[in-house]
């Protein structure tokens, strides 16, 4: 047996592996920001959450105020996909379009809100807060895994929870700027978010 050869064609096998991985992810346009525990890297912390790899997603589970992970670019048009797991009385959400990037708020973003006991349910888990409520029945994601997807392209605002849309709007206030995940009370663990730009 050569080994030498066998070792080659063993390394050539696993580039070919790799590139082709590579070219299907460039093909599709998703780019994953974090699977799993991994991912932190791609983002600014901004406050004092104790955000870390745990129960295989990034979570938060204190802090002494509204903390976020802000990613390091901005974004336009994109579609979001985040998986998310919140606590019955977590209050959370994606703020989208940030103008200022070190005092994210739900007056210089999009928030697209997870917050089951917010005191005004109608912009609570599932709507864009100041923007577009959400109608009855409302929904709720706390205690399971969920799945958001957001597509913004120009003024068009869209949300679906679990693949039932709740917001589909136009506003034209914001038309770029980053993307943030907010810990603000309770648990949240965030386990995979990409994006896709349009």
């Amino acid at each position: 047996m050569d080994i030498k050869n066998s070792s080659k064609r063993f390394f050539i096998s696993i580039s070919f592996c790799l590139i082709s991985t590579a070219l299907y992810a460039a093909d599709n346009g998703w780019v994953t920001l974090i699977d799993g525990t991994d991912g932190m890297n791609n983002f600014n912390q901004l406050g004092n959450a104790n955000w870390s790899g745990q129960m295989s997603a990034i979570q938060a589970t204190e802090g002494s105020g509204a903390s976020f992970l802000v990613t390091k670019r901005d974004y336009s048009d994109f579609v979001l996909r985040v998986e998310f797991w919140a606590s019955n009385d977590a209050n959370s959400g994606i703020f989208l379009r940030c103008q200022d990037s070190t005092n994210i708020n739900d007056r210089n973003c999009y928030e697209a809100n997870i917050f089951d006991q917010r005191p005004d349910p109608a912009y609570g888990t599932g709507g864009i807060v100041h923007i577009a409520p959400v109608e009855e029945p409302r929904p709720k994601a706390g205690d399971r895994w969920n799945v958001y997807k957001i597509i913004l392209q120009n003024d068009h605002l869209v949300v679906e929870l679990n693949g039932k849309r709740t917001v589909d709007v136009r506003d034209g206030q914001f038309s770029t700027g980053p993307f943030a995940l907010q810990w603000g009370r309770g648990v949240m663990r965030f386990r995979k978010v990409e994006v896709m730009e349009l």
